[in-house]
């Protein structure tokens, strides 16, 4: 029997027999939207998780929160961030609250395990009970905290489908992905806030928007355009709080100083944005915006290096810091290596 992998990105394969096959959608688009490269369904409805962070903080940066309480281009980090849980990253959480002048308590997210197995060993060796300020999306909570309080608006439920906060964000978030406020579908998130669901090819132009407000000259910019400028700035200044130690969105951003921005969602999706002054052809911007149907972690990534590679982004040496997550290795319990994860070659010829 023959597989059908027309529409697979990524295979598993164990001696040399498929295992496993993964199905993935790209989207590759300019800052002015037009699409210049897809896989299968470029247009797929998605829910972008955690992808979404930026423009939810976005949201936040224009209530003026951000004056008002004093937070730095490492706290706007860690508000885009899904953080590995780390000591630094549970200090910082902490540090925004006392600048809000909050407390746990009002944090509308629970513990949780961390997205680190080196946190995970250290935490059980504890006995350490994860707290609020402890959650990966601790920052985007607690900018949403300050969101609030600036807008004179309850923060008990803050977090609620129905809050002006949430009202406020929900429309960033169709403007800033070029749509309709009924465009954008909702649903809530793994840490209880409201996560969109849009095309695929609009994160890809977020993204891509990030990008561009980054390659602009600040003078030449409207005040939202230096607010997205300003995100890119802090994930790309601060790509550890971002996410963690030996995770791919630290990994990636530090490989290419600045020259592009990426951010992971949870069950499967991804979003880079990269500058105009990188790329071979073009006077714009790019976003790219890849979503694996199975959610699988290890094939988005190495697919999302793929892609890199298929566009011509990145020097030899950038894509060789991201070696671990592409094609990477399957092991059994004696450290024999059993099998691989392969992307396809020519993905966006396909």
């Amino acid at each position: 029997m023959t597989l059908d992998l027309s529409q697979t990105a990524a295979i598993v394969y164990r001696n040399g027999i498929v295992e496993s096959t993964h199905r993935a959608h790209i989207a590759v688009v300019n800052a002015s939207g037009r699409l210049l490269h897809g896989f299968n369904d470029p247009q797929r409805l998605t829910l972008v998780r955690s992808a979404a962070k930026p423009a939810q903080a976005l949201a936040v940066i224009e209530t003026g929160a951000l004056e008002r309480f004093g937070f730095d281009d490492a706290d706007l980090a860690l508000m885009c961030g899904s953080n590995s849980s780390e000591p630094r990253h549970i200090e910082r959480a902490r540090s925004m609250l006392a600048k809000v002048g909050a407390d746990e308590s009002a944090m509308r997210c629970g513990g949780h395990a961390p997205l680190s197995d080196a946190v995970w060993r250290d935490w059980i060796k504890r006995g350490f009970e994860p707290t609020p300020a402890c959650s990966n999306c601790s920052g985007k909570h607690v900018g949403m905290l300050a969101a609030a309080r600036m807008m004179g608006a309850p923060i008990d439920d803050y977090h609620a489908a129905g809050h002006p906060l949430q009202l406020r964000v929900k429309q960033t978030v169709a403007e800033i992905c070029d749509m309709p406020d009924d465009g954008v579908q909702w649903g809530i998130d793994g840490c209880n806030l409201p996560t969109p669901a849009f095309p695929l090819d609009r994160l890809a132009r977020l993204y891509a928007k990030l990008a561009q407000a980054a390659d602009t000259d600040a003078d030449a910019l409207d005040a939202r355009a230096r607010a997205l400028a300003h995100i890119y700035r802090a994930m790309t200044s601060h790509p550890e709080l971002v996410a963690g130690e030996q995770r791919f969105c630290t990994t990636l951003m530090r490989a290419f100083g600045g020259e592009l921005v990426g951010k992971v969602g949870a069950d499967g999706s991804y979003a880079i944005g990269v500058r105009k002054s990188v790329l071979e052809h073009g006077n714009e911007a790019i976003g790219i915006a890849v979503k694996v149907e199975d959610g699988n972690l290890g094939a988005l990534y190495a697919i999302v290096v793929a892609v890199l590679r298929e566009l011509g982004i990145g020097t030899p040496g950038q894509l060789a810091a991201l070696h671990t997550f592409d094609r990477p290795p399957i092991r059994n319990t004696m450290g024999v290596e059993t099998g691989y994860l392969e992307v396809r070659g020519g993905l966006l010829n396909a």
